[in-house]
């Protein structure tokens, strides 16, 4: 069955204190796709309709602080963001879901298989890394000189005026420099990403991820290398990831026993948007495998 985008419908839901606004298409077992930086539910336009044409009730929110997810001043360490998504699950009536998570949202995603497995299906993620894998890489010189931003997003005040210039107009070029596939930006998509970012508090929340990272609720805290997830996962990676080196890929199976891992040469960070067709038989191939 092939479903269009005109039959997706937005909806809002309070979860854990918070009002989350969602794209839902679809009827099914529940799959929840989370988001990285700097986006929202839109990263996603083309796993929406092809996943709810498999049978699935799909749901892509705005992560907390988010273009139209509220946007409290706290609450952007990682326990909190969990709470999070186990409250949109439970609100919406289930007790389990496949989770995929590219970027920040795949971070949550590894997180929430570790502290929820018992609601968590399977797992999906793009061009992210178990945490507690990137947290020891980033010791390394290569990819600390990939992961700057990161330590200059600590700075209180400059990210958000060096990125919200221009109607966050850096934002839009980060987003086309870093595509190896370039025809996923074009100007009508780039404009859409810049005013999600420039809505009031958005940039600043989205950046507090980061920032909560050296605040006592980091990836650190919750991750463990002694601690495994049972659920069958695929992790999906462009080549070209100028923020996230290959090595990330490499010998998962001590953590995650159950894990396929796809590698696409031709794409960079944005995968899901650089490489939607492949990404998606992917995740139908996985999905539909027993």
């Amino acid at each position: 069955m092939t479903m269009t985008t005109t039959e997706w419908a937005h909806r809002d839901i309070l979860t854990n204190g918070i009002r989350m606004h969602y794209v839902t298409q679809g009827e099914g077992p529940l799959v929840v796709l989370l988001h990285g930086f700097p986006e929202f539910w839109y990263s996603w336009r083309s796993q929406i309709p092809f996943l709810a044409g498999l049978g699935y009730r799909v749901i892509a929110p705005d992560l907390r602080g988010y273009n139209d997810t509220d946007k409290p001043k706290s609450g952007y360490d990682v326990s909190t963001l969990l709470r999070d998504i186990e409250g949109l699950i439970k609100g919406l009536g289930y007790e389990k879901a496949t989770i995929v998570g590219h970027d920040w949202g795949g971070a949550l995603m590894w997180l929430f298989g570790l502290s929820y497995p018992h609601m968590t299906e399977r797992l999906i993620g793009l061009n992210a890394p178990p945490p507690w894998t990137f947290s020891r890489l980033l010791r390394t010189p290569e990819q600390l000189r990939k992961s700057w931003y990161i330590f200059a997003f600590q700075l209180p005040f400059v990210p958000e005026l060096s990125l919200g210039r221009n109607h966050c107009e850096p934002i839009a070029k980060m987003l086309y420099a870093s595509a190896v596939q370039k025809s996923a930006f074009p100007d009508d998509v780039l404009a859409l990403y810049r005013d999600a970012m420039s809505k009031p508090g958005a940039l600043t929340a989205a950046i507090n991820y980061y920032r909560s990272l050296w605040r006592g609720g980091g990836l650190g805290k919750t991750s463990n290398d002694k601690r495994t997830i049972e659920q069958p996962t695929l992790l999906i990676w462009g080549e070209q990831d100028i923020a996230l080196g290959i090595e990330m890929t490499y010998g998962l199976e001590q953590w995650v026993p159950q894990i396929e891992v796809r590698r696409l040469p031709d794409s960079g960070h944005w995968v899901q948007q650089e490489k939607p067709e492949q990404v998606n038989q992917l995740m139908k191939n996985f999905l539909t495998h027993e």
